[in-house]
Formats: structure tokens, C-alpha cells, sequence
């Protein structure tokens, strides 16, 4: 008997802005997607990355990625300074904590209003497929930012089950992927 799948496709969709955080990260969601008639748009929109070189580094492997699958990569704004201005306040914060939720609200908000501008009804995240970020506050960042934008819908999902983490790590190697060691934001560096 074949294992029941806990992803919930919504009725109707062909086509999501994934909004990627790196391509680690998004190559077995990529792979999923595609594997069930689910057009993906990746979406590089992560102006928390510091520093400039480690963006540059993940922004270039998302890159590679999706043009290894012929698949429509869009990029945005590396604007660290009006990341760090909207986090005002937050930098004590610890991880999970309320930097985070931030962080994920601004993403988002800005992935949603990619979404409306590209045509696009639905978006997601891989930023939900990280064991070391809270699904909740990733959730709820993704819904709060339909709503502020309207017209689109964010398809709330737990990219962690299913044998994903499983097969990102498989994929990391196969595509001998850059697989970095922090989040990305100066807050989440290790420490020396």
C-alpha cells in the first residue's frame, strides 16, 4: 500500500511563487512540485543574508538550481539596510523569537505582493522546510501577508514530512549545493 501524502494540494493549483530561501532548501520541494503538475516560480527575495558574499553565494546556487530545471527564477532587491531598519529593536531577540517572526512577516509580505504582481493566485516557502525555524510563526507570516496584499493565498504547508528532508539532503549532494551553517541574518551567525 502507498504512503498517504500529509501535503494538501488546494483544489485548482497549477502554478506557486515559491519564495526560496536558498537552494538547498528548495531543490526537493522543487522536485515534489514539479512531480505533481505544480508549476514553480522560485522567488529569491532574502535581504536578511549577511554578508553580501554569502547572499551572493546562495543567491547564485538558487540560481544554478533553477536554471538546471529551465525553471523561471526571480530576483529581488538585496536592501540589508531596510532589512536591518524593519528588525529595529529586535536584535537581542533569540532565534524562533520575535526577529523571526519579523523577518518572515517582511518576506513574505513582499513575496505575496510578488505573487499579485506576477499573475500568480498562490505562494509558499521553503523557509517552511528548516528544522530550525517555527512552522507557526512561518505560517502565520505567510496568511498575515495575503491578507495585507488580497487577491492571493498562501498555501500553508510543513515541507519537512514526506521524505523531503530526507531527499533535500540527497539533492544538496547530487548538485554538490553550497549548504551553509546559519540561518543568514549577522543574529544567527555562529559565534566564534
Amino acid at each position: 500500500m502507498a504512503k498517504q501524502s500529509s501535503i494538501i494540494v488546494p483544489e485548482g493549483l497549477k502554478r506557486v511563487l515559491l519564495h526560496a530561501c536558498c537552494a538547498p532548501c528548495s531543490s526537493a520541494i522543487v522536485e515534489w512540485l514539479l512531480a505533481h503538475e505544480i508549476t514553480p516560480v522560485i522567488y529569491y527575495f532574502n535581504p536578511n543574508i549577511y554578508p553580501e558574499a554569502e547572499y551572493l553565494t546562495r543567491k547564485n546556487e538558487s540560481k544554478r538550481h533553477a536554471e538546471s530545471l529551465g525553471i523561471q527564477w526571480i530576483d529581488d532587491d538585496y536592501s540589508h539596510e531596510n532589512w536591518c531598519c524593519a528588525m529595529k529593536g529586535l536584535e537581542s531577540e533569540p532565534e524562533r523569537g520575535k526577529r523571526c517572526e519579523m523577518c518572515f512577516r517582511y518576506r513574505l509580505l513582499s513575496t505575496a505582493k510578488m505573487a499579485k504582481a506576477q499573475g500568480i493566485e498562490w505562494f509558499a516557502t521553503t523557509l517552511a522546510s528548516s528544522r530550525w525555524k517555527n512552522l507557526e510563526q512561518i505560517n502565520a507570516a505567510g496568511l498575515w501577508a495575503a491578507e495585507q496584499v488580497g487577491g492571493v493565498s498562501f498555501w500553508a504547508q510543513n515541507w519537512r514530512k514526506d521524505g523531503l528532508q530526507e531527499r533535500r539532503n540527497e539533492l544538496l549532494k547530487a548538485y554538490n549545493f553550497y549548504n551553509q551553517l546559519y540561518c543568514g541574518c549577522e543574529f544567527s551567525m555562529p559565534k566564534a
